[in-house]
């Protein structure tokens, strides 16, 4: 074998070689914190997971418990039959919903759906293209209270 012919060579040759070999280490160094570091949130977010299972399964018990007691009126729908204007037809449902909105919130069994009828049945709405007269074809009355009406022109 021959002979290296520069001496600054060998301390070149030595140096590249702790560069890669810091360079090995410093990437293995940064390779187990971040795995370990991986695993410390998988843990977390298995642990936060069976955490929101046990909340969700206590939740549903609980709802299942209220909801044996009362049934509670919860929302509003409201099936217009009409022929006209869109515009118009937003506007009456929009109304009705809100001839009926003090209903949210109370139990169903209080509620009288004759009462509820009669609230908006031979009404007569008013809009910017005319008159209408409502009338309540037919009414269901469960944690929805779905309610389907008539719309009639009256011009």
């Amino acid at each position: 074998m021959g002979q290296m012919r520069k001496p600054g060579s060998k301390i070149l040759l030595c140096f590249v070689t702790g560069i890669v070999a810091g360079m090995l280490m410093g990437a293995a160094t940064i390779s187990v914190v971040v795995s370990y570091r991986m695993d410390q949130f998988y843990e977390r977010i298995a642990y936060l997971e069976n955490t929101i299972k046990d909340r969700d399964a206590k939740l549903e018990a609980l709802e299942k418990s209220v909801n044996t007691r009362k049934i509670v009126l919860k929302d509003i729908e409201v099936v217009l039959n009409f022929e006209g204007d869109e515009i118009d037809k937003i506007k009456i449902e929009k109304a009705v919903r809100e001839k009926y909105a003090l209903l949210l919130g109370k139990e169903v069994k209080s509620m009288d759906g004759d009462m509820i009828v009669q609230v908006v049945d031979n009404r007569i709405m008013m809009t910017e293209k005319g008159q209408y007269k409502l009338k309540v074809e037919r009414l269901v009355l469960t944690e929805i209270l779905k309610i389907w009406i008539l719309a009639k022109s009256l011009d």
